[in-house]
């Protein structure tokens, strides 16, 4: 089978990891004669905003459409606000296409050192599941008044429907992985509205699950619960914004931005395609440089593979990135090594072809 992809290498490290992913996808097409790619690249980003003032064409979503799936580097660029980047690429893509599952999973792999003293290899495995498409980052508000009359106002919308369904996702995917756990993040001691519906309703579907456990967390405690105790969490399912916190948080005591995968789908409907890119940022300060970790953009074409139904590429590419960890001899500087990006995929494609 041939799957259509459309690269959008973006901005700043984006191009660079990118390329390594792309590599270990050729590598295992030449494994797997059954498994194809046609890749199409977008020089959608910072640079085309800074040419024609859009992120993206006018009907960019519409180019998109026809696709399998898109898989992206980074965007964010010093030049341009990064509300700009986000609203003109990110989001409308997520909330365009119905993309509610936001899949962000970290693990401590062996060879991998926690910052956290406590912590042995492989003692953390927590997958974070955001709400994607709507909550805090809803576009909805305004800026009014000038001078000391400035008054801002940011609106979180959080529907019954919204809310039911990622929820219930998490709890499907924890029965479905094995995992033991669910732990529901909010707010609802301040956020008396939709981070309260959020709590009811997360233990309604929670009944329909009675064989796994449930917890019921606040973003605050939750945080310092990740740093004090990570062995402590399995499932985690929140709102966009404190999703989006969580995974950033459970990549640092994981090793780093490097090592953190991310995946967009909708898991009910593949009318568009899911959307996967690396949780790091574009990292302007190293772009260019070969310094860059590839392993979070090749983590994340794993996760592209198993939404593509590709499970047995998608385990191999797994091992392989595994592998080149637990070694520890081929690795870039944010993990204490000297090797440089396309090094380390140069690697991980030595062990792929090993197998």
């Amino acid at each position: 089978m041939t799957h259509q992809i459309a690269v959008i290498p973006g901005d700043g490290i984006g191009t660079e990891v990118i390329s390594e992913g792309i590599k270990c996808l050729k590598t295992l097409s030449e494994i797997f004669k059954n498994l194809q790619f046609q890749f199409d690249y977008l020089p959608w980003g910072s640079e085309y905003h800074l040419r024609h003032g859009r992120m993206m064409p006018e009907g960019g979503l519409e180019i998109l459409k026809s696709f399998d799936a898109i898989y992206l580097g980074a965007v964010g660029d010093p030049r341009i606000p990064d509300d700009i980047t986000l609203h003109g690429l990110l989001l409308p893509i997520k909330f365009g296409f119905d993309l509610y599952v936001g899949l962000r999973p970290v693990t401590l792999f062996k060879g991998i050192e926690s910052p956290l003293t406590h912590i042995l290899q492989e003692e953390i495995d927590i997958v974070v599941i955001r709400e994607n498409t709507e909550g805090e980052y809803s576009n909805v508000g305004g800026i009014s008044g000038i001078g000391e009359g400035e008054l801002a106002i940011q609106s979180g919308i959080f529907t019954r429907k919204g809310i039911e369904r990622i929820i219930t996702f998490a709890f499907q995917y924890a029965r479905e992985k094995g995992r033991k756990k669910v732990t529901s993040v909010t707010k609802s001691n301040a956020q008396r509205y939709g981070m309260v519906l959020w709590d009811r309703i997360f233990k309604e579907v929670a009944s329909r699950f009675p064989e796994i456990k449930t917890e019921s967390k606040l973003i605050d405690a939750a945080c310092m619960d990740v740093v004090r105790n990570p062995k402590g969490y399995d499932v985690i399912v929140a709102s966009n914004l404190f999703a989006d916190i969580l995974s950033d948080l459970t990549a640092s005591v994981t090793g780093g931005m490097g090592l953190a995968p991310g995946a967009s789908f909708n898991p009910k409907d593949k009318t568009y395609p899911g959307f996967f890119d690396p949780v790091h940022g574009s990292a302007p300060d190293i772009a260019g440089k070969g310094l860059a970790n590839p392993i979070a953009a090749i983590l994340t074409a794993k996760l592209m593979l198993d939404y593509l139904g590709e499970k047995e590429a998608g385990d191999l590419l797994y091992q392989a990135a595994k592998q080149n960890l637990s070694e520890k001899k081929v690795r870039t500087m944010d993990l204490g090594g000297h090797s440089r990006t396309n090094e380390v995929g140069d690697d991980i494609v030595r062990i792929l072809r090993s197998f």
